[in-house]
């Protein structure tokens, strides 16, 4: 038998705490449309961490595909870009589907063009995966909704999201691939994944559910595109966003009661 071609096809494993791991190869999606502000801070606050981004971009109208031009020539061997169609809150769930069918990965992370990890916080996540994925089906950890401004975010009581018996401002936002029959379901809104009998996710064995104190900040009250109308343009954010920019209100009193 040849040696070297026998070593080629053993997977690459690392020496953790004296014991020998396969090494888990975690890509992230990112579907964008309209995230000029925030997208090139989000893709590069988690890209030292991931083998690979599925950037897409589904219609964008400002600068976002100059981000995303820019990101390819800074990460040519990172970023996976494409241009798709999304007209409706169908094609959305179909275009998830389409970004998991094209993920060869163990893992992946989903990073929305308004998220920006702390670099503590997606190392701590990667490396949890890399150690004990084989043990764990998803990752869920806080973040700070960000309001008004960059410098106030909205209280924990705020919160209204459930993930693991916790109430506040969680998200699931690390899969494994192999969750048998893993796929895309429901509208934007309330779309998510579903294994192959139908179970969300976060409604499978709690004990695979791994929560983590490893919080990122998120942007969705404030301005995200090159200009007011480009945000409302965009479906669900206009709901989110409509109120604040033509009231200059919240709906909730950030931390610190401004």
């Amino acid at each position: 038998m040849n040696n070297q071609c026998f070593a080629l096809s053993i997977p690459p494993r690392i020496k953790i705490r004296g014991i020998l791991e396969t090494i888990m190869k975690i890509w992230a999606h990112t579907l964008v449309r309209n995230e000029e502000r925030y997208l090139w801070f989000a893709v590069t606050s988690v890209i030292d961490y991931v083998d690979r981004v599925l950037l897409w971009d589904t219609g964008s109208t400002d600068g976002t595909l100059e981000i995303c031009k820019k990101l390819i020539n800074r990460f040519p061997e990172k970023i996976g870009f494409r241009q798709v169609k999304q007209e409706s809150a169908d094609d959305f769930t179909l275009v998830r589907q389409e970004m998991l069918n094209q993920t060869d990965s163990d893992w992946f992370i989903i990073l929305d063009g308004d998220e920006v990890w702390w670099e503590d916080s997606i190392k701590k996540v990667t490396e949890t995966i890399r150690q004990h994925g084989n043990s764990i089906e998803s990752i869920v950890v806080p973040n700070f909704l960000v309001v008004g401004d960059i410098f106030h975010y909205q209280e924990k009581a705020a919160g209204m999201y459930k993930f693991s018996g916790r109430v506040g401002h969680y998200n699931q936002r690390a899969f494994k691939r192999g969750i048998p029959g893993l796929h895309s379901v429901n509208p934007h809104g309330t779309w998510g994944w579903a294994d192959e009998e139908g179970k969300m996710v976060q409604d499978r064995d709690p004990a695979k559910i791994k929560y983590m104190e490893a919080p990122y900040l998120h942007f969705s009250f404030l301005q995200r595109a090159g200009s007011k109308g480009e945000d409302l343009a965009v479906a669900k954010r206009s709901i989110i966003l409509k109120f604040f920019l033509e009231t200059g209100q919240i709906l909730f009193p950030p931390h610190g009661g401004k």
